[in-house]
């Protein structure tokens, strides 16, 4: 259900077509929750169906449409409250570290590569995640521009703030896993000398 809420957020801000949501939902919430078209499309059909979004066909070129929709009322009040409410936490399913459990079933050499192979993936996540943190504070984030723009000016520092928060925990995050990765190989030195 996380997506349906990414959606609206994304929406309140204004009408989208489902490709430009798209776009927009990969440039800002897909850095913390990963949803490919495959289901963007379908969940949006599905709010349609729920009167949380409200379609319109566009005119796009001379004979061509586009579908762009916007939150309704009830999708607005059903985003507030989804806000509001306790957040469900979700079981934890971590291949990487369900992994490191078993490096004693591997050679020292495999688990080295595949510790190196976690560091490598979260370098790269932290360096997306510390240019998002740079694009907020120059105000080149697409959706952050977006959002200012419809934002009353008192609650505009307040949104830059909140946005970044977010995005520093990113960064502590990847942080933490390229650190837990090193102590890994570590580990696997001092086990296997």
């Amino acid at each position: 259900m996380s997506l349906r809420y990414a959606l609206l957020a994304i929406l309140r801000v204004g009408p989208l077509s489902g490709y430009d949501l798209q776009k927009q939902f990969s440039q800002s919430v897909g850095h913390v929750w990963h949803a490919p078209d495959s289901q963007i499309y379908p969940e949006l059909r599905k709010m349609e169906a729920a009167g949380l979004v409200e379609g319109e066909e566009q005119a796009r070129g001379e004979r061509g449409t586009r579908r762009v929709y916007h939150v309704t009322d009830a999708g607005d009040r059903a985003y507030l409250e989804w806000m509001q409410s306790p957040l469900d936490y979700q079981r934890v399913r971590d291949p990487a570290h369900l992994r490191a459990a078993y490096l004693e079933n591997t050679t020292p050499d495999a688990a080295r590569a595949f510790l190196r192979a976690h560091i490598a993936e979260w370098e790269g996540e932290l360096e997306q995640w510390e240019g998002e943190l740079v694009r907020i504070d120059a105000l080149g984030n697409p959706m952050l521009v977006r959002r200012l723009a419809v934002t009353p000016e008192e609650d505009r520092e307040r949104t830059i703030a909140y946005k970044r928060f977010a995005y520093e925990g990113l960064v502590e995050r990847a942080r933490g896993e390229i650190a837990w990765a090193r102590r890994g190989l570590a580990l696997v030195d001092r086990l296997n000398p």
